[in-house]
Formats: structure tokens, sequence, C-alpha cells
């Protein structure tokens, strides 16, 4: 399943470094959660090209964001993977398995409330030039994502999609099967996923983004607009994570509950081994994470 990228990673990046990361080495998730606000911040001013005043700012918040999240989230990202742990040595469902993407969605959100007044008070200080920036920075990705889903040689797509799916399998299972290499194969073939669909998503999002902030910037600070500014930024968030369009969040139902399915259909063809070690790589990242708790 594919989700594309927006500016709500404003408001998930340190979530995702702190638990996506988890796919990765153990040494890479303390890493790049303990620099989480560099790379947050980086990855914005790639965006809008902050100036001297607004750089102070955004820093000065993703570090306050960070303490808070470490503080408050990360101990609930210990206890869902003892929860999942406790799953993998045995036969899952499909489920169980949204039951977890679930949560860890659920959690991401947590980010929403917090981050909504300094997302407010630094959109107040971009300037049309800022937003020209972001325009095209939306461009040059949106080029990419085309070339990688929707123009690129149809088996090139499908051999990407495969590479990306057993790079994900192996750094949970370590070594996979031939057979289970086919059955992930054969999911990607049967896979609902629509790249016209997702990239018609993507540019919604961008355009609401532009509108929006672009509204920001046009309307002075009265006690009243402030208030109207307020609604309209935690709207845009609120779009950014739930679209408006019912097509869209029909389309991405499907597709959730279809990963959901082909996680937990690959999960059951693993052998005692394979299970013992997501055990291991799952407690490693456990253990990750409560070292980040004492600041480590």
């Amino acid at each position: 399943m594919t989700f594309p990228v927006n500016f709500s990673r404003l408001i998930r990046i340190i979530s995702v470094l702190a638990f996506a990361s988890a796919l990765q080495a153990c040494s890479a998730v303390k890493i790049a959660y303990n620099q989480a606000p560099t790379l947050a911040y980086l990855y914005l001013d790639g965006y809008m090209d902050f100036n001297d005043v607004q750089s102070t700012q955004v820093k000065a918040e993703l570090t306050k964001m960070q303490a808070w999240h470490r503080q408050t989230q990360l101990p609930a990202y210990v206890d869902l993977l003892q929860k999942v742990q406790q799953k993998m040595p045995q036969d899952i469902t499909t489920s169980q398995a949204c039951d977890v993407f679930a949560d860890v969605r659920q959690k991401a959100l947590a980010m929403t409330d917090y981050v909504e007044p300094a997302a407010l008070s630094l959109a107040a200080t971009f300037t049309q030039t800022q937003l020209d920036a972001m325009q095209r920075k939306f461009a040059k990705g949106n080029t990419t994502w085309r070339e990688d889903y929707l123009e690129g040689n149809a088996r090139d797509i499908f051999e990407k999609r495969q590479k990306s799916a057993l790079k994900r399998s192996e750094m949970l299972y370590g070594s996979v099967t031939d057979k289970q290499r086919g059955l992930i194969a054969l999911q990607i073939e049967k896979s609902q996923f629509k790249a016209a669909l997702s990239y018609a998503e993507r540019q919604r999002r961008q355009k609401d983004i532009l509108q929006t902030l672009g509204k920001v910037i046009a309307n002075p600070a009265s006690p009243q607009d402030v208030a109207n500014l307020q609604k309209d930024m935690r709207s845009l968030l609120e779009r950014s994570v739930t679209s408006p369009d019912a097509a869209y969040r029909s389309y991405l139902e499907v597709v959730t509950q279809e990963g959901c399915a082909s996680f937990a259909e690959l999960h059951n063809t693993t052998s005692p081994e394979q299970r013992k070690k997501a055990v291991e790589v799952l407690a490693a990242y456990e253990q990750d994470f409560k070292i980040l708790m004492a600041r480590k």
C-alpha cells in the first residue's frame, strides 16, 4: 500500500522516525530518533526555505515536540511492541493485523492536537515566495512519483514494489523462502492499488495546502481572523489525515484491508524459526525505545 507524501508529515515526522524506523537496524532507530528534530527541520526546510526567524522557531518547536513525544508516546510504542511480540509465534488473522495498523495510526494522530498551535503560528509567517517554492518542490516530487508508479515500464514498477515488499519482510523474518517470494509477487499482482487514484489524492492535498496557506498569508491578524485561521488550519490538518473525497476513502479502506490480509497471509506461511526471528527483532526495538525513553 502506498500513501502520498504531504504536509501532514509536519504532524507525524517524529512518530515516523520513531516507529517506522523500527524496520531498520536497531542502531539506526536510536540515531534517527535522537536526530529527529534536525532531520525534520531539513525535510521541512527543503519545502519552505525558512528565513532566520522561522528557522529558530521551527527548531525550537521540533525540539519541544520530541521531548513531548519521548515522554508520552514512546511508552505506548513499547506497549504495542510487547503485544505484537505475543502474537508472532501464532497464526494471525486479517483483523488482528489491522488492529495493529489502527493502533499505530492512532498514535500518529495524537500529534495533531499537539502540533496545531505551532503550525498556525508558523503558517502566519509564510510569504508567497515560500509558497511558490513549496509548489515547485511539489511539482518536482510529482514528476518522480509519476515515473515510479504511473509512467514507467509496468514490469519495472512491479519489480520495484516487489523489491520493497521483500525488503520489509526480510527485515522482520530474516531470509524468506522461494515459496514466500512467490506469494509476495502474487499479492502484488492481485493488489487493488491504483496509482492514478493515489496520485489524484496527492495532488488534492497539495492544492489544499497551497490554498489554505495562501489564505493564511492574505488575512490580517485581527482577533476574529486569528480564530478563523485556527479553524482553517485545523481543518487542513484533518483533511491531510482523512480525505474529504469519499471515493478515495473507500479505496483507501480497500487497500488497507488488503495490506492487512497480505501481511497475515505471509505471516501464516512462516516457519517457527522465522517467527522466533520476528520476536527477537521486535524485542530489540522495544529495548531501543526503552533506552530512548531514558534519553540515551
